[in-house]
Order: C-alpha cells, then structure tokens, then sequence
C-alpha cells in the first residue's frame, strides 16, 4: 500500500478552509487525524488530488464546557475527568473508539463524519478489481444487496449516537456563512451510504455545542464489536434520562452501527415521559427499536445477529438507567 501524490494545504482560518474549499470543488477532502482517510488513500479509495488539512486552524482545536471545536483530540477529551462527569454517555463513547494511538490523532469532527464501511468497500486496490469494483469506489454495483442504485455501507462512528442523546447541535461553515442544527440533521435518513450527510458542497463541520441543560444527565453507550480493543462498531447503543422520582421526565436513545446513519428514536422513548420504566416498558421499547432496524450483511457479525444484539443492548441500557439501578 502506498500513497498517492496530492497537495496539501493548509488553511490558518475556517474562512481560509471554505474558500480553498470552493476553489478546489470536487477535487479535496478535508483532513483532519487523517485515522480513517489516510488508511483509505493507501487502498487508492476514491483519493482526491488535494487535500485541505485542518489542525492549523486554531478555532477548531479549542474546547469550552459547553462547545467542541471539530479538531478536538478524543485523546483529551479522555483525559478530562469533568467532561465524563458532565458527559458520561459521550465519554463512554470516546473510551470506546479504536486504540490510544488512535485517539491521539482522531478529533471529534473526524469521528462523526467518518466513512461508511463495508466489507466489499474497504479492501485493497488488488481484492476489489479481483471481485469487481463496487457502487462506492469505481464500480456501478452494489455487492451487499445486489442493484446498482442504493449503497449499503454502514455508519461507523461512535460519537454520534451518544451526542444525539445529549441534544447536541452542530455548526456548519460553507460559503453562504454559518449555521447551526441539531446533529441528527446532520445524517439524512433517506440517503445511503455515499449520501449519508447533509452537507452542501464545500462545508465543514467546524464545533459541537452541547445544552447546559443537559450537564451531568444519566446515560451510557455500548459498544457491539468483533475485536473489543479496536474494531469499528457493529452496533452502537446510546441512551440517556432524566427521572423526576421514578417517573421518566425525559428519555432518549440512539443507534449506529447497523445502517447508513446513525438513528435517533424519539417516537419510541417519548410515550415513556410521565411513566414508570419498568423492565417490560424496556423491553417492549427494545423489540420495537429491534423491529425497526434492518441491519445487512456488509460486516463481520450476520444481520441476525446484530438485530438480536440491538434488543438485548436497548434493553440492558435502559434497565441500567432507571433509579437505583447500577451500569
């Protein structure tokens, strides 16, 4: 495996960043710790002739309580014993993504918007002409679900299902300004697995900015894997709440791991609010998200399987959030 020639640029301000952006459209790629993007360069998947590196800029590597910029190392976020009292679903999260060594060099923006993956898609350059080149780099096909319309590649971060039950919102820099949103209207649900976000052409992903309301809220994540010191999620189950006695006040969860995107599951957790969560109103919650999921077979671990395992993990993550009782 080798890399490539491109150029690289780098940019002192995200003003600087969105402006190279437009002038290089179509033919970049950000790149930030460059853990998931450098490694698909070796494979020569879909390598770009430039690209924008983004640890110069300084607005994006700085951190308050309540705001994360993009270029935030999870290896500091790891360190901050404050920030997983405030945060613990998020930093159950953090301790979860890859290695150390990873965690060094992956940033929180990295994270949330890493590639898609799949067994057919992440191989080297030799394996994928041997079988025949896929929908997502070079071919028109999809192997997964054979058709040559619809990507199946699966969402492999960590983070984003554990913000989303934080309330987090995103701010996005482009070249009509700023803006920011909820970060589940960052993933667009009805694409697949090459248009999985919601970004316009020469975006970026400049902060994450998590409510003060929700500060030191009940919540976990838990990690489905084949390899537990480092593999890429086969599921990933975030929840978190707020009880006011033993009545849930507010309920949330989320999962990735299984399709293009990572989901979040309001119209499931919100008729609980007002509600004791018994172990059957859990369980009942579990088989409905089980249901909804349609995992394929794209990774290491059968479909089956892992909608089986996201019942099993709902139901244990929110048996363990109720008062009283222990992770």
């Amino acid at each position: 495996m080798h890399l490539d020639p491109f150029e690289l640029h780098r940019p002192s301000t995200v003003e600087e960043a969105v402006r190279l952006a437009a002038e290089l459209a179509g033919r970049f790629d950000f790149i930030a710790g460059g853990t998931d993007l450098l490694p698909n360069y070796k494979m020569h998947l879909n390598v770009r002739p430039h690209l924008i590196a983004l640890d110069g800029i300084a607005e994006l590597t700085a951190r308050t309580p309540h705001r994360l910029g993009a270029m935030v190392r999870l290896a500091d976020l790891e360190r901050d014993a404050a920030f997983a009292r405030d945060w613990p679903a998020v930093a159950d999260a953090v301790r979860e993504v890859a290695t150390p060594l990873v965690r060094a060099s992956g940033t929180v923006g990295g994270n949330l918007l890493v590639e898609t993956r799949c067994f057919f898609f992440n191989q080297s350059a030799m394996w994928r002409e041997s079988l025949g080149y896929c929908l997502k780099a070079d071919g028109d096909r999809c192997h997964v679900v054979p058709q040559k319309v619809r990507c199946y590649a699966t969402f492999s971060g960590d983070l984003a299902p554990a913000l989303m039950v934080g309330d987090a919102r995103v701010e996005i820099a482009g070249p009509a300004g700023r803006r920011t949103i909820p970060l589940e209207a960052l993933y667009d649900l009805a694409g697949d697995g090459i248009r999985r976000l919601t970004l316009a052409p020469g975006e970026l992903l400049t902060a994450v900015e998590l409510p003060a309301a929700d500060v030191g809220r009940p919540g976990s994540y838990r990690k489905l894997r084949v390899r537990p010191a480092y593999d890429f999620p086969e599921l990933g189950v975030a929840v978190a709440g707020a009880f006011a006695g033993d009545r849930v006040a507010s309920l949330r969860l989320a999962i990735g791991g299984v399709e293009p995107a990572p989901r979040r599951y309001d119209e499931l957790t919100s008729p609980a609010v007002g509600h004791v969560l018994t172990a059957d109103a859990a369980a009942a919650i579990a088989e409905e998200v089980g249901r909804k999921v349609r995992p394929v077979h794209n990774t290491f671990l059968l479909p089956d399987y892992r909608k089986r395992m996201v019942e099993v993990y709902v139901r244990r993550s929110l048996a363990a959030l109720r008062p009283g009782e222990a992770a």
